[in-house]
């Protein structure tokens, strides 16, 4: 959805009158959840039963909340799926849903409790944010009965929507978000269009999306870019995905490339490759954590500037093709290959010195690298990839990716698959690339998962270069770039009355293409 520039001009207008009077910092906490799952089940539970595995991992999420209002927090975040997990089918989930109302009702669910029928769950988070004098960010789902005579209403006669809801320090719910961009959730439709949704505070101006989302401009983008958020908060069930694609890496990286704080909770189970959860500042991150040895939460806080787009800390301006396209290409060698990160093909070219200037290219992007090992492993191999096109198995996404990458083993096959160890340390390194796009996410990712606050920067003229000498040893250094105006028109998982709509019309259209062929 693009906001009209009247709208954007009211929120820019607001948030300035927002910074009068307003905390220049405030405490952020995000809680990574071990969610407890429901049992496997074809038919729905009763909604008692319901209730009592919510309740379970409610009562988690309450003493995580109680921690954090006790050391200062003003704000939390959990994350996606907290309540009540994953793996429904639409009749499954049914029972766990509840009807949340567009919070311009003016409802204080905990003094209220029967206003909008049978909402336990939203009750009780409104009584633990007015309890502990917090705002509390939880995610739930919503159910909006429509016509099941209708052409778009589904045949249970209800709408069903993944859901964040916020309730400020005084239980009232401030803020409601439909998830748009949903991955793998047919128990969930997909809203009309995307929604933006912000609230504000004495300590800045929020911005709410959901997992999947941050992939795509609406409503990530427009948020922080005609909307003027300070803070985004970002619940997300989060599968890690080496080497571009981990929580940390990735998360830390937008914050940077957008210019604004993201506060992220993810939810905890290994076997799934769900961890990193982090409070992360435009200029660096503030904490974070990435643990897949343990099956327990995790409570993070850390302190944030309220108005980051004014802190001295602010980064500058980013051409991020500037560098890149005025330089003479460095040498390219001769044993250019592909492989894959993925499945998508990256071109890729061995760094077979300890220092050099390498170029590769693939179509329109050329990414250059300048580095200076401390000393080549004999057993570690290191390649330069440059990828351009639209990504994955659902090919919609237009990326743009320049990446340094550790090879799984001296194989070159093996470049571009998962690795999580290293030892070479690099004592320099540039990257850049003729990037077509200004948003551009720059990410380093260190040995074992980690990330490297303070220990590189991005230079106006978009070279991502290391700082305050040598580095740990490194998996991946990227940047890794979305050009969103060559997305293909898609919409991932659930259902949607728009995309049913589209989907039927293209149908119609390609029945008569068809038989005007065979006319002809």
């Amino acid at each position: 959805m693009i906001p009209s520039s009247f709208q954007a001009s009211v929120a820019v207008f607001a948030q300035i009158i927002l910074h009068v009077s307003a905390l220049d910092t405030f405490r952020a906490a995000v809680y990574e959840h071990a969610v407890i799952l429901p049992n496997n089940t074809e038919t729905p539970v009763s909604q008692d039963d319901a209730l009592l595995l919510m309740n379970k991992n409610m009562d988690i999420l309450e003493k995580a909340i109680k921690q954090a209002a006790e050391q200062g927090a003003q704000i939390i975040v959990t994350p996606e799926d907290a309540i009540y997990g994953w793996k429904f089918t639409r009749e499954t989930i049914f029972p766990y849903l509840e009807y949340i109302p567009d919070p311009q009702v003016n409802w204080i669910p905990c003094q209220q409790p029967h206003r909008f029928g049978h909402t336990p769950v939203q009750v009780r988070l409104s009584c633990l944010a007015k309890n502990n004098s917090i705002y509390v960010l939880a995610n739930i789902g919503d159910k909006k009965p429509c016509n099941s005579r209708g052409s778009t209403c589904p045949p249970s006669g209800y709408y069903q929507y993944n859901t964040n809801v916020v309730y400020d320090t005084q239980g009232k719910l401030v803020a409601r978000y439909h998830k748009y961009h949903l991955y793998s959730e047919p128990q969930f439709d997909v809203p009309e269009k995307p929604e933006v949704v912000t609230f504000n505070t004495t300590f800045g101006r929020f911005g709410i999306f959901t997992c999947f989302d941050i992939l795509f401009h609406d409503p990530a983008v427009t948020l922080v870019k005609d909307f003027q958020v300070d803070t985004v908060l970002f619940p997300t069930a989060w599968m890690n995905v080496l080497p571009l694609l981990t929580a940390i890496e990735f998360h830390s990286a937008w914050a940077m490339g957008m210019g604004v704080n993201l506060l992220v909770a993810n939810t905890h189970h290994v076997s799934l490759r769900m961890t990193g959860s982090g409070i992360y500042a435009p200029h660096s991150p503030k904490v974070y954590y990435y643990d897949k040895e343990t099956e327990l939460g995790k409570l993070l806080l850390a302190e944030v500037d309220s108005h980051p787009r004014i802190s001295p800390t602010y980064p500058t301006a980013v051409n991020w093709s500037a560098y890149a396209t005025t330089i003479k290409p460095f040498p390219v060698q001769k044993h250019t290959f592909g492989g894959f990160i993925s499945r998508d093909e990256f071109n890729f070219t061995e760094l077979f010195e300890n220092a050099g200037n390498l170029t590769v290219c693939q179509k329109e992007l050329c990414c250059h690298l300048s580095y200076r090992m401390l000393g080549k492993e004999e057993n570690e191999v290191y390649v330069l990839g440059a990828f351009t096109g639209l990504h994955g198995r659902r090919r919609s996404e237009y990326w743009q990716v320049c990446t340094l990458v550790k090879c799984k083993s001296t194989n070159l096959t093996t470049c571009g698959q998962p690795v999580e160890t290293a030892l070479t340390r690099f004592e320099m390194f540039s990257l850049s690339g003729t990037f077509g796009t200004e948003y551009v996410f720059p990410e380093v990712l260190l040995t074992n998962i980690h990330l490297a606050p303070g220990k590189f920067e991005v230079l106006n003229d978009g070279r991502l270069v290391n700082k305050n000498g040598l580095s740990e040893p490194i998996l991946t250094v990227s940047l890794f770039g979305r050009w969103y105006t060559k997305d293909a028109l898609s919409i991932s998982g659930g259902t949607s009355n728009a995309a049913t709509t589209y989907l039927l019309i293209f149908t119609s259209l390609m029945i008569i293409a068809l038989q005007n062929t065979v006319m002809v």
